[in-house]
């Protein structure tokens, strides 16, 4: 199987610049097929597309691609809890769901998570339910952090599952997205 390589933007050790972002349709088709990509930073990539989506539907910009154990895609998703108004439809979860069905389990073993901001407590857990053996976060979460700032759920040895943590991928560009959202709430007086 040959090498995908996507990316939607300059890498921050990149001088080198990159075609616009795929059109809707682009993307609909990339989902529909299986896509091997190596490495962290591309795969985030594709989550902070996800996060992309979210802001456009005026959720809060995060995204998640969850990576089954033979490297290729099983499901991504956004924030959608305003849309839902689901209280539990984060990125994770909603990822989750998704992958599940496409596994045909709910248990998600050796597969990987790519998450761009630090999944709190619920997401947390909810990956250590799934049995995902790996979670790649782009920025902490100070307020809210369930996988390290605040708790370490994935890596505590008590629960009956643990995962591989990788913290700070691509950090700045998960960082900026969520300023800039919160900025234009602050501006526009909802925040």
């Amino acid at each position: 199987m040959s090498e995908v390589r996507i990316f939607l933007g300059a890498l921050p050790h990149s001088n080198t610049s990159v075609a616009p972002p795929p059109t809707a349709g682009a993307r609909a088709a990339r989902r529909r097929r299986k896509l091997t990509i190596v490495g962290d930073d591309e795969w985030m990539l594709i989550a902070l597309e996800e996060a992309d989506e979210a802001a456009r539907e005026g959720e809060v910009p995060i995204g998640c691609v969850i990576v089954g154990p033979d490297g290729g895609e099983l499901a991504r998703g956004h924030n959608m809890r305003e849309q839902s108004a689901d209280v539990t439809a984060h990125a994770e979860v909603v990822a989750l769901r998704r992958a599940a069905k496409v596994a045909r389990s709910w248990r998600l073993a050796e597969a990987t998570a790519y998450v761009t901001l630090e999944p709190c407590v619920m997401c947390a857990a909810a990956l250590m339910q799934a049995r995902v053996s790996r979670v790649v976060y782009g920025c902490d979460d100070p307020k809210a952090g369930g996988a390290f700032s605040l708790y370490a759920i994935g890596c505590d040895a008590r629960l009956n599952h643990q995962f591989e943590l990788t913290r700070g991928v691509l950090t700045e560009h998960a960082s900026a997205k969520l300023q800039a959202f919160f900025g234009r709430l602050r501006r526009a007086g909802k925040k």
